[in-house]
């Protein structure tokens, strides 16, 4: 049974059909949940996102991206997020058993570790290894932080700093070992943080979420040209690490600034596209089109848009990119960076 968001009537306001309905997409950032009240969407679990992701477009597969979401509440701390990929690993099998149609969800995890760890993260790694199941391929360990005490600062408040302390760095190196990237999720004036952490540690995959979190609310309302200004000069320097890649999306949300939600309907695709293209179009032109991949970050970004209006957000973004350009940054990007399997056709009876 689908549980609908709190915003489902004013989500319906705007209704688009799919476009380019056959372009295969692999969504690379999304969340699972149940029982988060401050959400639009109480519960993200397989019903729902199947209900998003079968509205029109082509997704064939999904990467699921740490929340919190059922941490083991028996274990000791630093093992505790291990539960978060024991459940994602759960409904990953579920959907790989054709049951639920072609489309592979969480086809690959990243989960939470606390790499302050240091040489103790190691334990944490391995144990998520054999949770996922053959699924695990990262770590995302929060960043985004703003000395600004009304600013959202993550669900366990990092503080400033985090990619440049020692015990966070002494944790970090256990991931190349292991074949493991690393989620970049900080706000855009942390991004020089994130840019010494790529230099220092070349042989790991980073990847750039939500564009290095552009702030639009707080101290930085009304201030979105410095804020764009300053964030080209950081993404530039950025783009220059080879082991980054950047992700495409996850510019709807609250702290973004742009007030969706508070507006009378929600945007149209084209009005999503007209206030935010500058930031997709500088990063593909600073990254390239094999260093980009776009992302739903849903159900988060399910306070502003649809999944399928989102989508067709980024289409009409890409409607004069070739065929080989868009089959990059739709699909073969974030499934080569993630290392996922291709689909098996289903089995005749």
């Amino acid at each position: 049974m689908t549980i609908r968001p709190k915003n489902h009537d004013w989500l319906a306001l705007t209704s688009e059909e799919a476009l380019e309905p056959e372009l295969p997409i692999c969504d690379p950032h999304h969340h699972l949940w149940d029982k988060r009240p401050a959400r639009v969407a109480e519960r993200y679990l397989l019903d729902e996102i199947l209900e998003d992701v079968g509205a029109g477009h082509n997704v064939v597969s999904t990467v699921f991206i740490e929340c919190g979401a059922m941490y083991r509440a028996d274990a000791d701390e630093a093992l505790r997020p291990v539960g978060e990929t024991e459940f994602v690993n759960g409904i990953a099998a579920m959907s790989a058993s054709n049951e639920y149609g072609a489309v592979r969800i969480a086809a690959g995890i990243v989960g939470r570790a606390n790499l302050c760890l240091g040489d103790g993260v190691a334990t944490v790694l391995d144990a998520h290894l054999e949770a996922g199941g053959g699924r695990f391929r990262g770590i995302r360990h929060i960043a985004a932080w703003d000395p600004d005490t009304t600013m959202q600062r993550g669900r366990l408040n990092p503080g400033p700093g985090l990619y440049q302390r020692d015990d966070f760095r002494t944790g970090f190196r256990h991931l190349a070992p292991r074949q493991l990237s690393f989620e970049l999720w900080c706000y855009h004036h942390q991004i020089p943080e994130a840019t010494a952490l790529a230099r220092a540690f070349p042989d790991t995959t980073l990847i750039l979420n939500h564009f290095g979190g552009p702030l639009g609310v707080g101290g930085y309302a009304g201030q979105s040209d410095q804020v764009y200004a300053d964030w080209r000069v950081a993404i530039s320097e950025l783009a220059r690490c080879p082991n980054v890649v950047a992700k495409l999306g996850g510019i709807n949300m609250e702290v973004n600034g742009f007030g969706w939600h508070e507006k009378p309907r929600p945007p149209s695709s084209q009005e999503l596209v007209d206030a935010t293209r500058r930031y997709y179009e500088f990063t593909i032109e600073q990254f390239g089109v094999d260093r980009c991949l776009f992302e739903s970050n849903f159900p988060v970004d399910k306070v502003s848009c649809s999944y399928t209006v989102l989508w067709n957000s980024f289409k009409r973004l890409t409607a004069s990119y070739s065929a080989s350009e868009k089959a990059k940054l739709y699909h073969d990007t974030a499934a080569r960076v993630y290392r996922l399997q291709p689909a098996r056709e289903p089995v005749a009876a």
